[in-house]
């Protein structure tokens, strides 16, 4: 990515106007950091880039609900492989719900299992476009997936996720979640306003304070009221 000369967002988020290259993994990739950090931002831009709709969808998904995104992804250039896939998909948790009504309105619920997305529940929906809508051999771009599933739907999507490796699939990821995270032999990268970095699973933040948390539960809350009640 050219780092640009100007100023406002998004070129004000430090990994933003830091950024220069990032080399993805050949399976998944996540993109990881507080809110505010650049990490969805900077998977938009790419997915943009690449002929996504902003607000998520096949490529051929061209439609407009809300303009709402930035400049950056004209100062983004993908470099790709000779392999082009076969599929391609970009899931934004944000504006789903707009991709599932204009999936009704264009008729094309069958690929996504035939059944309405409205009519079940936002987790259903996500994990409903995983097993029906990704067909395998595609490029895959996740935004905070994690935002409409429990825990245990977590595990399933990583088990989806996985039988689309396996069918020479490739993730790039944007999440908080420390169980979707925990994908084996991912890269990760962590947004900060230090910039980007290259970071192992058990070092985030991410993994820390859950563990912490859920070993000690009752010592982290006494903390926490505690400090509030200071």
């Amino acid at each position: 990515m050219k780092r640009p000369n100007k100023s406002g967002y998004p070129y004000d988020i430090p990994a933003i106007r830091q950024c220069e290259e990032i080399r993805f993994h050949a399976d998944v990739t996540f993109f990881i950091g507080e809110n505010g950090s650049g990490k969805s931002t900077l998977l938009e831009a790419m997915a943009i880039a690449y002929g996504f709709n902003p607000e998520g969808g096949t490529k051929s998904a061209q439609f407009e609900v809300h303009n709402t995104h930035s400049e950056l992804h004209k100062e983004i250039k993908l470099s790709k492989s000779f392999k082009m896939p076969g599929d391609a998909y970009f899931l934004r948790a944000e504006s789903f719900y707009n991709v599932a009504t204009k999936a009704e309105e264009f008729g094309v619920l069958k690929s996504y299992g035939g059944k309405s997305l409205h009519a079940q529940s936002h987790g259903e929906a996500f994990l409903a476009t995983l097993m029906h809508k990704l067909t395998g051999n595609g490029l895959y771009l996740l935004d905070e997936p994690e935002a409409a599933l429990s825990p245990a739907r977590q595990l399933t999507a990583i088990s989806l996720i996985h039988q689309l490796v396996q069918q020479d699939s490739q993730f790039i990821i944007a999440t908080h979640s420390p169980i979707i995270m925990a994908y084996p032999n991912a890269t990760i990268y962590e947004f900060s306003k230090d910039g980007i970095r290259q970071i192992d699973y058990k070092e985030t933040d991410h993994y820390l304070i859950t563990k912490s948390f859920l070993d000690n539960p009752d010592i982290s809350l006494k903390l926490l009221m505690e400090n509030e009640d200071e």
